[in-house]
């Protein structure tokens, strides 16, 4: 079965972060932030496969530096929401340009559900993790965007009272996306935007390691997220081995069951053969020996 990761999270300037910073990391582009003079270089970067900026009907496109200097200039709070990031893991089990593909659609369907302006950007495994990885960012403003600039916040998405319910739903878009995809492959596997525990399933989530233990363990040195995670991994590969050895010792048990009863059959086969002839045996020998009392 497929991983299914759908995290939604805030680029906020409380935390110290801007939308300039945000996009050229995952884009691995230079962006100079206008409202602060800071350069942000990753052009140095690896593991960009596609990155792609999508506005709404009507709205001229525009650059990436443009989009997010602007989006920036549009908040006028220290401690303001300048951007929005939905996080997705694209199934494995597809091709490249079908993963393509899924990530465009959850795009289109997040700048229509919204009306916002979106950047979306997809990641190769890393080199030293799991190589089904793959993922994409999908970087939103936070504001409706129109042919005049930016409108309103988008709330629904910041309130206490929708935003819970808002987000459950666009994990179930993405599962539907992404199950859609799965179909048109002929894939057998699926997703479930449940949680774990709503699906009966008793094993902790997968965690992301994140930029900053991400470009500690790039780097050759170990992070303390990094080894919590490989900590993880080694006791869910513990448990799955523990699991999978289990079905592999009850799928040969059934096989030797199977194979039991089958020689079992075979042998009751032979025993009932076996009495048909000694029967046809008999009735011919009982009508010859009344053929002979006839006779006499």
């Amino acid at each position: 079965m497929s991983i299914f990761h759908c995290q939604a999270k805030a680029i906020s300037r409380a935390s110290g972060r801007s939308a300039t910073a945000a996009a050229a990391y995952r884009a691995g582009e230079r962006i100079i932030d206008e409202r602060t003079g800071e350069v942000h270089d990753y052009r140095r970067k690896k593991g960009v496969l596609h990155s792609q900026i999508y506005v709404p009907q009507g709205v001229r496109m525009m650059s990436r530096s443009a989009l997010w200097n602007l989006a920036e200039k549009a908040e006028k709070r220290k401690d303001a929401k300048v951007a929005r990031e939905w996080e997705l893991a694209l199934p494995a089990e597809l091709s490249r340009i079908n993963r393509m593909y899924l990530a465009h659609h959850f795009a289109r369907a997040i700048v229509e559900r919204y009306g916002v302006a979106v950047d979306m950007c997809i990641h190769a495994p890393g080199k030293k993790g799991d190589d089904r990885n793959h993922h994409v960012h999908v970087l939103t403003t936070t504001r409706v965007l129109r042919r005049d600039g930016f409108g309103e916040k988008t709330r629904v998405l910041d309130s206490p009272r929708t935003s819970g319910e808002e987000v459950t739903a666009v994990r179930k878009i993405w599962e539907q996306l992404c199950n859609r995809a799965l179909e048109l492959d002929m894939l057998p596997e699926r997703v479930d935007s449940r949680s774990l525990k709503a699906q009966g399933i008793n094993r902790e989530p997968t965690r992301h390691l994140g930029p900053i233990a991400t470009a500690i363990e790039r780097r050759g040195r170990r992070s303390f997220r990094g080894d919590e995670h490989r900590r993880g991994h080694e006791s869910r590969t513990a448990r799955e081995l523990a699991v999978l050895q289990k079905i592999e010792g009850g799928i040969e048990a059934a096989k030797q069951r199977h194979a039991q009863r089958k020689r079992q059959a075979e042998l009751e086969a032979k025993r009932v053969q076996r009495e048909k002839e000694a029967e046809r045996v008999a009735a011919i020998q009982q009508r010859n020996t009344k053929r002979k009392g006839m006779q006499r």
